[in-house]
């Protein structure tokens, strides 16, 4: 009898483990379900998971600000401090988030603000005028002014269209600037043409009838744009190449809009009409194998803006923040670092 009681004892003791082998292994297939299903059916639901998570490992937190009833959205980290703060501008129909893979390899201390530029994500949509270069300068001057980034001088990033905007900025708004690093930036006559310009030439005799490259409409088309805006070679798995289709295909009206204005007479050079008002200390960084803005546009700028620092990037297209995020954010530090130790030296010979 005595050996039956222990008999049964063991084997409750072996269902326990099995039920809580059971019971974990239930807990595990949960979440790898639940990712599965999302991979697979609601893609799009991931890509914005994925954002939330690295917002939140860098310790990035997202704000509004509003000004006069229109809102901006940012994502900011750290606090004015001894460095300059920094202010980053995104690129044609992209958003705040595009700039982690950069932020990631920032020092924490530094004050970090990345907008979304006018229209964009969780910025307020008004009208065409705002998505001019000259009106979105004008916007992102009033979210400076209503987060009291000016209070100090800043130094200010702009990538492609966000380019664009930095730099006509620096020139409308020098007081505010102490240096700025202008990453590919469009609104330059560069001399040689790029792939792009001959879609766009296409765009133009079609009378814009053909679909426009940088906003596409399937997951083919997601993956060409990808080819003409980067050097590198990324492999997507087509499921988030759907979920970055339905991300992006409700805004696509609008990008529409955006892409009319800055192509338009009064935008598409504006760079190149203020490159002689920029007084501020400034930097281009530019990808060798860029094919949407050629990287001859580097060479126009350094020839107007006396002391300009360029560095080109070997095997790198336009995506310079997606492709090259270490060396983009060890270039921007060394120049901040640089012009820092330049006004102080001034300082003490004064």
């Amino acid at each position: 009898m005595k050996i039956f009681w222990i008999f049964r004892a063991a084997m409750a003791a072996e269902l326990d483990v099995v039920n809580l082998f059971f019971v974990a292994g239930a807990t595990l297939a949960i979440p790898i379900l639940a990712f599965l299903a999302s991979f697979l059916l609601w893609p799009s639901v991931l890509i914005k998971v994925y954002y939330w998570y690295w917002r939140r490992t860098l310790g990035l937190q997202v704000h509004y600000a509003d000004c006069g009833g229109y809102r901006f959205c940012y994502s900011y980290r750290g606090k004015p401090g001894m460095r300059p703060s920094i202010l980053m501008l995104h690129g044609f129909s992209a958003h705040k988030d595009m700039w982690l893979t950069v932020v990631k390899y920032l020092p924490k201390h530094l004050h970090i603000v990345c907008v979304d530029m006018p229209g964009h994500e969780g910025t307020t949509r008004t009208t065409t005028e705002d998505y001019s270069i000259q009106g979105q300068v004008r916007r992102i001057h009033q979210f400076v002014g209503s987060i009291h980034l000016n209070r100090k001088v800043f130094h200010l990033v702009g990538t492609s269209m966000g380019g664009n905007v930095a730099g006509v900025y620096a020139a409308c708004y020098p007081s505010e600037i102490c240096s700025v690093t202008l990453i590919c930036p469009d609104g330059i006559k560069h001399p040689c043409e790029t792939k792009f310009d001959n879609h766009l030439q296409d765009l133009e005799q079609s009378n814009f009838t053909l679909n426009i490259p940088l906003i596409p409409t399937t997951p083919d088309e997601m993956e060409d744009m990808f080819r003409l805006c980067s050097h590198v070679r990324f492999k997507i798995p087509q499921q988030i190449l759907q979920g970055l289709v339905d991300v992006r295909e409700p805004h696509n009206a609008f990008y529409e809009e955006v892409f009319m204005k800055i192509i338009g007479e009064k935008s598409r050079y504006a760079l190149q009409e203020h490159l002689h008002l920029i007084t501020s200390p400034l930097q281009v960084i530019w990808g060798k194998q860029d094919q949407v803005v050629d990287v001859s546009g580097a060479t126009v700028i350094a020839e107007v803006v006396p002391g300009c620092r360029v560095d080109l990037l070997d095997n790198c297209g336009h995506s310079v923040v997606m492709e090259k995020p270490c060396r983009t954010a060890k270039l921007i530090l060394e120049f901040i670092i640089l012009q820092q130790n330049a006004r102080s030296g001034t300082k003490k010979s004064s």
